[in-house]
């Protein structure tokens, strides 16, 4: 009797976790302009720090996933075609697809570690661990 006196205390002090971990984890989308031909995105690597994802390993997949080159120039990343930043922002989904969430519980909190050659997933929530393709 005492000890479900006890657990209901603990359960009173524990914080609950939100069954919607969506509303937890919302990417912010893309910022830039047109310059001439170019493209200029001025929050992506505040983006890539909100993944917290290495800023040129997210460069690198973005730039082949459009099928461009692009340089960083000081806090915004340029890249030399016009792309609607919807399709960038579908790119960055891709990405945190493949590169952030945890397959085995869909959570955020992961790390990209690299063992050898092989890069690998390792989620903080739940401990699992999933190989991703290590060449960009």
């Amino acid at each position: 009797m005492e000890y479900e006196k006890l657990l209901e205390e603990a359960y009173k002090k524990v914080k609950q976790v939100s069954k919607k971990d969506s509303d937890r984890f919302e990417i912010p989308k893309i910022q830039g302009y047109f310059e001439g031909k170019k493209t200029i995105i001025t929050n992506f690597f505040q983006i890539a720090s909100y993944i917290r994802r290495d800023e040129s390993h997210f460069q690198k997949f973005i730039l082949k996933e459009l099928a461009t080159s692009g340089q960083k120039e000081g806090d915004r990343l340029v890249l030399n075609i016009k792309v609607p930043s919807e399709k960038i922002n579908q790119k960055i989904n891709d990405y945190i697809k493949e590169f952030v969430t945890c397959k085995q519980c869909g959570k955020p909190d992961t790390e990209l570690l690299k063992e050898d050659r092989l890069a690998f997933i390792h989620c903080l929530a739940c401990g699992a661990k999933h190989s991703v393709r290590s060449k960009i």
